[in-house]
């Protein structure tokens, strides 16, 4: 049977979560590399891995998915005795991964969308050789501001967003955190004592370290 692949670029912050989900893993995997900037990810034969255009795109054997944080989950569940677990330490707990499952769609719509526009702004679009739109820079940090004062006030009772152990729940933001601590968005963590320790421990992990590689 075939082994893991990934079709995507490594900058992708949406790449990025697969691969710090293998990489937790320990898992072998070839990374395909989607030349982004050209739009290969609008053309075949990428369209024919995911329909509507996005990277990253995965296989692992027979099986082909699309979506990161669905890919994530997969990975988390197919290889749970590998590596990191990823889950809830009692996976079988149905209230505790519940609140896992409850920290990954905060992360999706609360944390993703002003934390995504905020990296476009500052950091993709010099890739692009586009100019930083500093309002639009300024009505991101005030959306993600109100976001990350409720992150505060989790993290000041437990040590990562879904309890105490490190899970999916976190993983997800590792990427998008990366490109921000480049930015002076960076003051949006480091004004906030509890998250700005947990945005240390999740950004200095092995994974998080060898992703930037």
């Amino acid at each position: 049977m075939a082994g893991i692949k990934v079709f995507g670029h490594a900058a992708s912050t949406s790449t990025r979560k697969v691969l710090l989900a293998l990489y937790e893993k320990n898992l072998d995997f070839e990374l395909v590399h989607v030349d982004i900037l050209d739009g290969e990810h609008k053309k075949e034969p990428f369209l024919s891995r995911n329909p509507f255009g996005k990277v990253p795109a995965f296989e692992d054997g027979d099986l082909k998915m699309f979506e990161s944080r669905a890919i994530t989950q997969y990975i988390a569940h197919r290889y749970a005795e590998e590596g990191t677990n990823l889950l809830p330490a009692d996976p079988k707990n149905t209230v505790d991964y519940a609140i896992m499952a409850n920290g990954m769609e905060v992360e999706a719509h609360q944390f993703d969308p002003p934390a995504s526009k905020l990296a476009w702004e500052q950091v993709f679009k010099l890739m692009y050789g586009l100019t930083t739109d500093e309002a639009v820079v300024a009505e991101e940090e005030a959306k993600l501001a109100k976001v990350l004062d409720i992150y505060e006030g989790r993290l000041g009772a437990f040590k990562y967003c879904a309890g105490d152990t490190f899970t999916l729940t976190d993983l997800h933001h590792i990427p998008v955190i990366q490109y921000l601590l480049q930015t002076p968005s960076k003051k949006l963590f480091s004004e906030r004592p509890h998250l700005n320790a947990w945005v240390a421990d999740i950004t200095s992990r092995p994974a998080s370290l060898k992703v930037l590689q």
